[in-house]
């Protein structure tokens, strides 16, 4: 892969500490493999606002980072350094949701593929504060999400309720069935590993689509077997 993500990670951050504009910043990372870059430091910047939602920053969620992100042991101290400068930017969270939205407007399922990220993490220490609830949903609708995009999301993350099969999908129980496994195909067309590198989401972050696919099959299975019924 070349120079390390994190280094390229670094070097982005540094340019926002050293007070250069994130419209500058972001302006040159809107092509692949560079959109790769952006998505990250979305993904750090966004988690790092959101884990002081609840007013600690945790180990676990720590650890959930490092779940979504595969750090290789040459990449640690880079990874580190990345985080020191993410805790460093002043910047408000939603400026960065604001940039993140303007870079990906073309394609929603990267910001699909960010919020589940920001989801995993906020879930890391197994309970999930109202603060975090109120600032994912701000996230969501600064990236243009439906109220049935962001509860399908959160139905697959939040354990405070049995999934709704429905809600996972995106469709409603009126959806006819055909148009349902349709959009099922299509979700686990967009839920491919190559699919999500190519639309820019880093080759260290793609264990996301596993409990992805997991979840869409899984609710698939209920709602198909539920009509054959």
């Amino acid at each position: 892969m070349g120079m390390s993500i994190w280094s390229r990670i670094s070097d982005a951050l540094s340019a926002l500490a050293k007070g250069e504009g994130l419209s500058q910043v972001f302006e040159r990372l809107k092509t692949p493999p560079e959109k790769s870059v952006a998505f990250t430091i979305a993904v750090i910047a966004l988690s790092a606002k959101m884990a002081k939602a609840d007013g600690l920053v945790t180990r676990s969620e720590v650890m959930a980072f490092r779940e979504v992100f595969h750090i290789a042991p040459e990449d640690e101290a880079g990874a580190a350094r990345v985080f020191n400068l993410a805790r460093q930017d002043v910047a408000g969270f939603e400026e960065y949701a604001k940039r993140i939205r303007a870079m990906f407007q073309t394609d929603q399922s990267v910001l699909i593929d960010l919020m589940e990220g920001l989801f995993h993490i906020a879930m890391a220490d197994g309970t999930y504060h109202p603060n975090e609830d109120s600032f994912l949903e701000r996230v969501a609708e600064i990236f243009d999400l439906t109220e049935r995009q962001f509860a399908g999301l959160r139905c697959r993350f939040v354990p405070d309720a049995k999934p709704d099969p429905f809600n996972v999908l995106g469709v409603t129980p009126d959806t006819p069935i055909d148009e349902i496994k349709q959009k099922w195909r299509r979700l686990v067309v967009e839920s491919h590993p190559d699919q999500m590198i190519a639309r820019g989401v880093p080759e260290e972050a793609i264990k996301m689509s596993e409990k992805r696919l997991i979840a869409i099959n899984n609710a698939w299975e209920e709602i198909s077997s539920r009509h054959a019924a």
